[in-house]
């Protein structure tokens, strides 16, 4: 199976981390951010991940990917998932662009590895993120909105390696997008949040991607 994915895409990564888990060989291909023909000629339009299966078919919607993956052999997905879980996940996702969209084109990605490509990037977040730089000054600010929701997940962890005491779907709505908002330089997570976010990043052997 191959993945055509960005490297700082939250819904690329929960694919690559079920992947991980399973032990299941997947084929990364990161696509330039101007790339749009290599995902057109697959799907016709623009869309990012899209998993293309040993027979050439192409899957969309990631978590559909994520249950596919996970199909194969036994499963590891086989605890329960929690509202309370999910609730957090919406929560964060309420800041965390504000955070991390300004900074990923600051980074040497491989989706943004030439000047063409970054600057498709930026013209493409433009009507939702007009002033990136306004929104890097307001890091504390949203570093503030975003401290009682994750004081919030430090109290539903049940254990280091799994979110709810055995690997769930709930692990991989959460991981990506701690491995997002890590990306702020200098942002600490409450410590049982940091614990789980490194023994989980362990655990699948990915590195937090460089903070900025």
């Amino acid at each position: 199976m191959k993945l055509l994915m960005f490297e700082h895409c939250s819904l690329c990564f929960r694919v690559r981390m079920v992947a991980a888990l399973k032990g299941t060989h997947l084929v990364e291909q990161v696509v330039e951010d101007d790339d749009s023909d290599a995902m057109t000629a697959l799907v016709g339009r623009r869309v990012i991940p899209i998993l293309v299966l040993d027979d050439g078919q192409p899957m969309l919607e990631s978590w559909d990917m994520v249950a596919h993956i996970d199909s194969i052999g036994e499963p590891v997905l086989t605890g329960p998932e929690r509202p309370e879980i999910a609730a957090i996940a919406d929560r964060m996702l309420d800041v965390t662009p504000f955070l991390t969209m300004p900074r990923y084109p600051l980074l040497p990605l491989p989706e943004f590895r030439t000047v063409a490509a970054r600057d498709h990037f930026l013209v493409r977040k433009r009507e939702a993120y007009p002033d990136m730089e306004m929104l890097r000054s307001k890091t504390r600010e949203y570093l503030s909105q975003l401290d009682p929701i994750l004081e919030d997940l430090a109290h539903e962890i049940a254990d280091p390696n799994a979110i709810n005491g055995t690997l769930s779907r709930d692990d991989i709505r959460i991981l990506p997008l701690l491995r997002s908002v890590a990306v702020v330089e200098s942002f600490e997570f409450p410590a049982a949040v940091d614990a789980y976010f490194k023994a989980m990043m362990r655990q699948i052997g990915h590195r937090p991607l460089q903070c900025i």
